[in-house]
């Protein structure tokens, strides 16, 4: 496929682009900083302009393709860019950003024709990652029908998306699959921050004990590519198991008394419930802490 893929540079693109150009797709990243890597075309583009986007999608990617017959449309877009966080930029900046881009980004692809979008959402709709005080979900595992009510200005800017993705796929009819994806892990990370984890897991609590490893990331989104006819959906991303050593019965009894547990769950299941992403779309995560690290129970 020829993929736009937007924040490409970021933590979790500078992986996902290159292991999709890795699948044998050609994937331009679209960021402001470039990511200069010799499998995948680099393109200076600010996406909260309209007029930028829609050009940067309608334009070719690569001088070998001005030797093309005819110009090339994409195939797919794959939409990372975002101000990631809070407390990076004030909050009405990282609101008006991270909406006015996503707003740009599916109306010129689906203008331009595109059928297959993949966005980045965020664990954070859930309410609980950058709220005010403790806060915690209303039962566990928190699956895709918890509500979203989030009250941060980068969280509150993920839901607006979702509900702008939704719209332009009603309009369209294109597949438009949103993934709230969890903390992202990058691989050389376990050694770095996963022994205080592991040693006090209520540094994890705000995450929901979870966490996604970039390489799995990189394979939700390449099976989002593949599965087709899905419509408008939106997937939990997280690893199977805990990102702590406790066990979920210890989790559940330290920091979810009274909380509704809806089903049964695994040893070290995640709370981040990740059933519809395994049912609809085949996701098999394949990495845990515990290929780098000894569980010290």
């Amino acid at each position: 496929m020829r993929i736009f893929f937007t924040g490409g540079s970021g933590k979790a693109g500078k992986h996902v682009a290159p292991y999709l150009a890795e699948q044998g797709h050609q994937v331009t990243n679209a960021d402001l900083v470039p990511l200069d890597h010799p499998g995948v075309a680099d393109l200076r583009v600010d996406l909260t302009d309209a007029g930028e986007t829609y050009s940067a999608l309608a334009g070719v990617a690569t001088f070998d393709e001005l030797d093309l017959p005819a110009k090339p449309t994409y195939d797919a877009v794959v939409h990372f860019a975002a101000v990631p966080a809070i407390l990076l930029r004030p909050d009405a900046a990282t609101y008006a950003a991270n909406v006015l881009s996503t707003y740009n980004v599916l109306e010129a692809a689906t203008r331009l024709g595109v059928r297959k979008i993949v966005f980045a959402s965020s664990e954070t709709t859930y309410g609980v990652c950058f709220a005010q005080g403790e806060r915690r979900p209303l039962y566990v595992p928190v699956d895709e029908d918890h509500p979203t009510v989030p009250e941060d200005s980068y969280a509150m800017s993920k839901v607006a998306n979702e509900v702008t993705a939704r719209s332009f796929q009603a309009r369209t009819g294109a597949d438009v699959y949103g993934l709230r994806i969890n903390n992202v892990i990058e691989p050389h990370e376990y050694a770095e921050s996963f022994p205080a984890f592991l040693a006090d897991p209520s540094l994890r609590r705000r995450n929901l004990f979870a966490y996604i490893d970039v390489r799995d990331l990189g394979q939700m989104v390449q099976r989002c590519l593949e599965v087709d006819g899905l419509g408008y959906e939106v997937f939990n991303v997280a690893n199977a198991d805990m990102s702590v050593a406790a066990t979920t019965r210890d989790i559940q009894d330290r920091f979810y008394d009274g909380i509704d547990v809806r089903r049964d769950m695994g040893r070290n299941e995640t709370f981040y419930a990740i059933d519809k992403a395994r049912e609809l779309v085949g996701f098999a995560p394949q990495h845990s802490w515990r290929d780098a690290l000894a569980d010290p129970r």
